[in-house]
């Protein structure tokens, strides 16, 4: 009997937090050049992602390297505007599976810790799970296997047991790896069939 339910977030019920397009849309805008910033945001953004720096950190070291017509503090509202829901449906799904009592939801998630903090705040997803397993708090990103063991030990219960829901193909073949059972995520209606497919009505 499935107990745990994690889920992506970016790309599953809401945008990407800060995705390669996102960022361009929103540079270009701003008045910086895209292609400049691209080049500094790998090696930034393994610290950031992972909860090492702070999203200012992380800025000064990827747009404030000189200076600009705009403050961190205006760059940041842009960011946090890039955001937004992705699929309303899969609030209905999340809301049936809590409503039914059976399971334990959670989030597992690349994200920053500000950027989390913020989508959770924003989007209402805090009151919808029970916890949260995020690349910014326990310092490393999927598809690498130490957030998945994260998840796994702070879930309390058997991988087995779980379901993994991912939009990525190499996330969910890692959470196979761990002996959860995963769901490539391609549309809510097609979510709404695997769970079926697995005994889960949702």
């Amino acid at each position: 009997m499935i107990r745990t339910i994690f889920w992506d977030v970016g790309g599953v019920i809401l945008t990407n937090g800060w995705d390669i397009d996102q960022r361009a849309r929103l540079l270009t805008r701003l008045g910086v050049d895209p292609a400049e910033y691209e080049a500094r945001h790998d090696a930034a953004n393994f610290y950031w992602e992972r909860g090492l720096s702070t999203a200012r950190e992380f800025f000064e070291r990827t747009v404030f390297f000189k200076p600009r017509e705009f403050t961190f503090e205006q760059l940041w509202q842009e960011v946090c505007g890039e955001n937004g829901v992705l699929h309303p449906e899969c609030y209905q799904i999340i809301d049936r599976l809590n409503a039914c009592g059976l399971y334990r939801l959670a989030t597992l998630n690349n994200e920053s810790r500000e950027l989390n903090a913020y989508r959770l705040d924003a989007f209402d997803l805090r009151r919808r799970f029970a916890y949260f397993i995020c690349s910014g708090y326990v310092h490393e990103m999927k598809p690498l296997p130490d957030i998945y063991r994260a998840a796994i030990d702070i879930s309390g219960l058997p991988p087995e047991l779980a379901i993994f829901i991912d939009d990525k193909q190499e996330n969910c073949d890692a959470a196979a790896n761990f002996n959860m059972k995963a769901i490539r995520f391609e549309s809510p209606a097609q979510l709404r069939a695997a769970l079926l497919d697995m005994g889960i009505e949702a």
